[in-house]
């Protein structure tokens, strides 16, 4: 029985040795059980009341692809503390066959699942509120409720106990000059983005040591982000204005606004920043603008409550010039976010969403997975990849060959016994021999190595997916579902502009993800970057004039 090992440790304030325990005892028992173990996987500093962990993610793929038969973890609440995901992790195993054995609990069964995920989740909720009445009562004596607003610093000293005194900050003069100069410009008419692009100009580092953006600056006026929203500059702690729940499709954390009587507010006049004059004509210019027509007609659309539409190069454009992102410009455009809004980069340039997406698609189609390139790698792909398999297939050879011999040792060794032949030496030999015969039957119990068949026609194979794949964008009722197959075939899509003003764009294919595309299920259980090794000449980025 193969075995996996899962870590993992809540909190970045402990230590990175919790991990190396945990694997260190979870090896042990394996060795107790004769378990060779064959794969460790672990997350570092992260929640287990969320399943987005990359360590979680990646045991569940290998889990599916037959890697392991039995998964040890430490205890139940290693693998998760939400009692829908606990029960969601053993349902996902059970069907792949796996096991689930903890040192505290042994082997999992539904009634495990259902008792130990309540109260882990009953632990979860227990520790929510311990948390919370601590963090409140820090806040009525005027200190810090958890994280820092710009323009303090936190104080770290030692009490009168000699231990840490916790949640005490004080103003940032320099800082504080900036918090100023921010709430002068915006009563005095300025927007949030033209005062960010004038503080990057004047290379002020922003919040966390960052660029200025505009919405660090604006915020949310209702929910009180931003720096023109918080009350901490003129004396007020305001806490637990917001609270936040889980997304039980993404498991990312969602703000909500609590209602404002639940709402702690203590007074801190010694962090007061800016004067109450000063406050009310930010809060006066952000009235007039919330009441003005161009906001209110915005809000009467309530665009809020519908669901943005995913385009298909979101995420996907980078600009040639900086290397950051685009980000969208009015409805149908597009251009690189920080040209427009950090104002650190010189190409300012919009471009059609449609232009592009048309570009892409052409690239996609016509110049990705040319003929000769692909004949070429399904050649060498192939001779690679049957290479070795044909090593796996001798080492399989010489441990059937192994095997044999082992077995007619042992038979002999048994008649010995039969006859009454009794020495320390004969037992030894028979305890090696019977260990290694049970390791040499574990081996040849995984699968052998299938021939690896790429398709001669991949190229053609691949034109005509695409081309269907396209053709679907056009319909609604299937276009989100081709959409998401389109982007998985799309690594990067680089946006260049010449000094004669001449664009080109750069389109990084993603090879595996186009092979799987055209021939699906003929790289399972194959190691992505051994494609990309092999794929050689010819499958360079390629490219495309506007």
């Amino acid at each position: 029985m193969r075995a996996a090992i899962y870590s993992r440790f809540s909190s970045a304030m402990q230590s990175d040795a919790s991990i190396e325990d945990q694997a260190r005892l979870c090896a042990a028992w394996a060795a107790r059980e004769d378990w060779p173990v064959v794969a460790r996987f672990e997350d570092r500093a992260i929640s287990g009341a969320s399943m987005v962990r990359p360590g979680l993610q990646a045991l569940l793929e290998a889990a599916q692809a037959g890697k392991f038969d039995i998964l040890l973890t430490e205890a139940l609440d290693r693998l998760s503390r939400d009692q829908a995901d606990v029960a969601a992790i053993y349902k996902r195993l059970s069907f792949a066959g796996v096991t689930i054995v903890t040192l505290a609990e042994g082997e999992i069964s539904e009634l495990h699942v259902g008792l130990k995920g309540t109260m882990n989740q009953l632990f979860l909720k227990d520790l929510a509120a311990k948390t919370r009445r601590g963090l409140r009562g820090r806040v009525e004596a005027g200190r810090s409720g958890g994280g820092n607003s710009y323009g303090y610093t936190v104080v770290r000293r030692l009490g009168e106990d000699g231990l840490p005194v916790t949640g005490e900050r004080e103003i940032d003069p320099a800082e504080a000059k900036v918090v100023q100069r921010v709430f002068r410009e915006f009563a005095e008419g300025q927007s949030p983005k033209a005062i960010a692009r004038r503080l990057n100009d004047d290379q002020i580092p922003g919040p966390r040591g960052k660029l200025w953006r505009d919405t660090a600056i604006r915020g949310h006026q209702q929910r009180g982000t931003g720096l023109l929203n918080n009350e901490l500059y003129i004396g007020k702690l305001v806490w637990n204005r917001l609270r936040y729940v889980k997304d039980p499709e993404t498991g990312r954390r969602v703000s909500r606004q609590n209602p404002k009587e639940d709402w702690i507010i203590a007074d801190v006049p010694e962090l007061r920043i800016i004067d109450d004059t000063l406050w009310q004509r930010v809060k006066a210019r952000q009235g007039e603008i919330t009441g003005s027509d161009r906001v209110q007609n915005i809000k009467a659309t309530r665009f809020w409550e519908k669901r943005r539409h995913k385009h298909l190069l979101t995420g996907l454009l980078k600009c040639g010039c900086c290397g950051g992102g685009f980000a969208s410009v009015g409805r149908d455009y597009v251009a690189c976010s920080n040209a427009r809004k950090l104002r650190t980069c010189n190409q300012r340039k919009s471009f059609l969403r449609s232009t592009l997406e048309a570009a892409v698609l052409d690239l996609l189609h016509n110049k990705l997975m040319q003929p000769e390139a692909v004949a070429a790698f399904v050649a060498e792909f192939t001779k690679e990849m049957n290479a070795a398999n044909g090593q796996q297939s001798d080492a399989r050879a010489r441990l059937v060959n192994e095997e044999a011999q082992i077995k007619r040792k042992l038979e002999g060794l048994y008649d010995a016994i039969a006859d009454g032949l009794r020495t320390t030496g004969l037992k030894d030999k028979l305890l090696g021999l019977e260990a290694r015969l049970a390791e040499i039957a574990r081996e040849l119990a995984e699968p052998a190595p299938s021939p690896v068949r790429l398709h001669p026609n991949l190229s053609e194979l691949y034109r005509r997916k695409v081309e269907q794949l396209a053709d679907s964008l056009r319909d609604p009722a299937i276009r989100p579902a081709a959409l998401d197959t389109i982007r998985t075939l799309i690594e990067a899509v680089t946006v260049h502009i010449d000094d004669m003003g001449e664009v080109t764009l750069a389109l990084d294919g993603a090879l595996s993800a186009m092979i799987d595309t055209s021939q699906p299920g003929v790289l399972r259980g194959i190691d992505a970057s051994s494609v990309k090794v092999v794929a050689g000449t010819g499958f360079e980025p390629v490219t495309f004039r506007l």
